[in-house]
């Protein structure tokens, strides 16, 4: 993959991003006025941006968790927009998104925030863990994650951990240097068979 992608692959990794689901090549072809094929689906699905698989005829497409972690760092200030040749438009678009960035960063809010009119919990968990973890299946203290989730209860917020633990979509580990703990990682803890947990690891989509 090159250091910028095109502008088909940039385009459809922000629509998916916009519209938060999976959109087909002839919805694509509808909104963007192209179809993902070629050197630029399998560049996307290869640097593990996207699902792309056909249904029927067409491909269809979704964002992986890398590739939500790739649109946040899009609206990062100073993100050069994709390389020529590109319309006077596509400059604007960065200084747009630069600013909704800013705007998140100053209102801890995720991009599930903007792109989700209804999220449930685990969806801002995983929106949340997106955010902070440095690399695919990276770990993530808890105590860094919840003050992202919002106003979600606690308990509601434990059991969608501890579901997503007994269904193996997520690694929930104690932190090895006890001594290290906070008081305040020791309250983000959840308790899962008699051990408390702080750190996270998700499964990748």
């Amino acid at each position: 993959m090159p250091d910028r992608l095109s502008h088909k692959q940039t385009a459809t990794m922000l629509a998916l991003m916009a519209l938060n689901r999976r959109l087909s090549n002839p919805e694509l072809h509808d909104l963007l006025g192209f179809t993902l094929v070629g050197d630029d689906r399998t560049g996307l699905v290869a640097a593990g941006l996207i699902t792309s698989k056909p249904e029927g005829r067409p491909y269809v497409h979704e964002l992986t968790d890398r590739g939500w972690a790739w649109c946040g760092g899009e609206m990062e200030a100073g993100t050069p927009p994709p390389p020529r040749p590109r319309s006077t438009l596509v400059p604007a678009l960065y200084l747009l998104l630069a600013r909704f960035g800013q705007l998140m960063r100053r209102e801890k809010l995720v991009l599930a925030d903007l792109v989700t009119e209804d999220v449930d919990i685990e969806s801002r968990i995983r929106a949340a863990y997106r955010e902070l973890a440095s690399s695919p299946r990276g770990w993530v203290g808890l105590v860094e994650l919840r003050p992202l989730l919002g106003d979600a209860p606690t308990d509601e917020v434990d059991a969608v951990l501890t579901e997503l633990s007994r269904t193996g979509q997520a690694h929930l580990v104690p932190e090895s240097n006890r001594k290290a703990l906070t008081e305040a990682a020791r309250a983000a803890a959840v308790r899962i068979g008699g051990e408390d947990n702080h750190l996270i690891s998700l499964v990748a989509s």
